[in-house]
């Protein structure tokens, strides 16, 4: 079974809601619930590793066992699921393999959200997806078990000041333009570029409010002038007249002319950008991830990258501390040199011996 087999079926309500069905009763009434309270893409991604989990179980939900989820675990790290041959393969061109820590723990999380639904409707008496592996210190720390799945976390990669001049001259209008310096000089995610609408831009104050953050959280964030430049050369030189949207970013040709920019839409454009340029990776996350880093390597206190980025926890932020090398090294050398001193009092480093003397 194909990647493309999985997708759930997806269409729109009267009032423009999505409706996404997976073929279980009761995973789509989950569905449902999460479309009051959650954006579209959330509900999309949700419906799919739903889908997911119940084509590998084949089970309906009131049967699904604990043992069901660690079988689930297994088959998604491998890629095959039993008798379904191989689930999902990792490119289409190559061997079929599993998906990665990530992705399996992003799936335990919504199938556990999923049942936890159930339970609170009376539907199933447990959640059957374990908290983690139970230990020897199960007695005195009863919730600290060994997690399911085991993730790496890995520092994003970020963008050199020479690759994102590559990039920002590869861009062909002022909208993408404006789309890209939010992200690599505002720290916005690209959800949050797609969510801006005309009313949050304060250009006088050079601050854009964020009405879609993460999670439903709003902020007010200062912007580089740059970003507010080339907006103002885009609504006034290509952004259709009359549009039917008050959304900032909208399409600019074709039959959806004058229509909100989609997430596809965002991705092809810097895609496309990318190839011109010709730099091996500059995805909208990347561009997010070098201003915050910038940011912090400029001397900017961690929790104002806090609030910059719109993190809910400092631990967040943190990441962006081993990414700015120059400030840790700087950091380093100080602290160094002080400890230099206190070890080594009176006994000065000796200079290295050079290869081939007789010393």
């Amino acid at each position: 079974m194909h990647a493309g087999d999985l997708r759930p079926v997806c269409s729109r309500d009267r009032s423009g809601g999505l409706v996404a069905r997976v073929g279980v009763p009761l995973a789509d009434v989950y569905l449902e619930f999460l479309g009051g309270r959650c954006r579209p893409h959330t509900v999309r991604a949700a419906a799919y590793d739903l889908k997911v989990f119940f084509t590998v179980v084949s089970k309906p939900p009131e049967q699904v066992q604990p043992a069901d989820v660690l079988a689930f675990i297994t088959a998604q790290r491998t890629g095959r699921a039993g008798e379904h041959g191989v689930l999902q393969p990792v490119d289409p061109g190559r061997e079929p393999g599993g998906v990665s820590g990530v992705t399996v723990r992003r799936r335990l999380s919504i199938v556990s959200g999923f049942f936890a639904f159930l339970q609170a409707r009376g539907d199933v008496p447990a959640n059957p997806v374990p908290r983690g592996l139970p230990t020897r210190r199960e007695r005195s720390r009863p919730r600290q078990g060994v997690p399911l799945v085991r993730v790496t976390r890995q520092l994003p990669r970020i963008l050199s000041p020479a690759e994102v001049d590559a990039l920002a001259a590869a861009l062909r209008t002022h909208r993408d333009r404006a789309m890209v310096a939010a992200m690599v000089l505002g720290g916005l995610r690209r959800c949050e570029v797609l969510g801006l609408r005309l009313g949050d831009l304060h250009a006088a104050e050079r601050r854009v409010f964020i009405t879609e953050g993460k999670g439903g959280r709003q902020r007010l964030i200062p912007v580089s002038g740059r970003f507010f430049t080339a907006v103002a050369a885009y609504l006034e030189g290509e952004r259709p007249p009359g549009a039917g949207s008050d959304r900032v970013f909208v399409v600019l040709k074709g039959p959806r002319r004058g229509q909100p920019l989609s997430v596809r839409g965002v991705d092809e454009i810097l895609a496309a950008a990318r190839r011109r340029a010709g730099l091996e990776h500059a995805s909208c996350h990347e561009l997010r991830h070098t201003c915050l880093t910038r940011l912090r390597e400029a001397g900017m206190a961690l929790e104002a990258v806090q609030a910059q980025a719109g993190h809910t926890s400092i631990e967040s932020t943190r990441i962006y501390l081993h990414l700015a090398d120059d400030w840790l090294a700087a950091q380093y050398r100080k602290a160094a040199e002080v400890i230099d001193a206190q070890v080594f009092a009176g006994h000065p480093a000796r200079p290295a011996a050079v290869p081939g003397s007789s010393r």
